[in-house]
């Protein structure tokens, strides 16, 4: 299979080790893997603050970066789900460019999703043993169903023990922009979710989503944790540098 690895903006500026991370689980998985070097955004920021102009220029860039690829595959529930889910309305209006894009749309996957569903890995490379809990990023788990995925994943591994927080679907308060807007609610939304992960008594609170993994790591560290790790679901399933995270 001839995999389009998106590795993200947030990714490729703020922890480049996820990439490398998915990079390594879909090589493992078989797969021949291309990575664009001239990709960017996908648009969402542009999407969600309501310049379309600039969501469907950036939309017909990752189009003409990917369209060769069998699949396209990103470590972002919210990536691909803008891929996925909303590309296809940014051009409803524009039929010469709609099918294309709808045929990206269709094969676009969430990392987890692409290996539990397509690949069908029978096992993960990563070593790895402690106890974990799950924080469910919403646009993964609302717009494209990834919930079970990961878990499954991680039950291959003998040594991780997942242990479920309470109100582990409940939105940590990140929501793009809506952590800049609403800074006081995003805030305590936050403080809430790390009263969850520390309840819970794992060491380690692994979810799919940088942004998500920012804003929940930031507050934890404001609340003097020092100890909790905050990382990828595909650091931990690929083992990548996770003693010197």
């Amino acid at each position: 299979m001839r995999v389009g690895l998106f590795v993200t903006c947030l990714v490729d500026l703020m922890r480049p080790n996820i990439g490398f991370a998915a990079l390594e689980l879909l090589e493992s998985a078989g797969c021949e893997v291309v990575v664009p070097a001239t990709q960017t955004c996908c648009g969402q920021p542009g999407y969600n603050s309501g310049d379309r102009e600039s969501a469907r220029a950036l939309a017909l860039k990752v189009l003409e970066e990917f369209e060769a690829c069998e699949y396209v595959v990103a470590p972002s529930g919210s990536c691909s789900g803008m891929i996925r889910t909303h590309y296809p309305d940014l051009f409803r209006d524009a039929p010469a460019d709609l099918d294309r894009i709808e045929r990206l749309s269709a094969r676009t996957y969430e990392l987890t999703d692409f290996l539990v569903n397509v690949a069908a890995i029978a096992r993960v490379p990563g070593k790895y043993r402690g106890a974990v809990t799950y924080h469910d990023s919403c646009a993964g788990l609302r717009e494209l169903g990834v919930k079970a995925q990961p878990r499954a994943l991680l039950a291959k591994m003998d040594g991780v023990a997942l242990t479920e927080m309470e109100d582990c679907a409940v939105c940590c308060g990140f929501g793009g922009t809506f952590s800049v807007k609403f800074g006081d609610i995003s805030a305590a939304m936050a403080e809430k979710k790390c009263e969850h992960i520390q309840a819970s008594g794992a060491e380690t609170v692994v979810l799919g989503d940088l942004g998500c993994m920012l804003n929940i790591e930031g507050r934890l560290r404001r609340r003097g944790d020092s100890r909790t790790r905050v990382l990828h679901v595909a650091e931990v399933l690929s083992g990548r540098d996770l003693k010197g995270d």
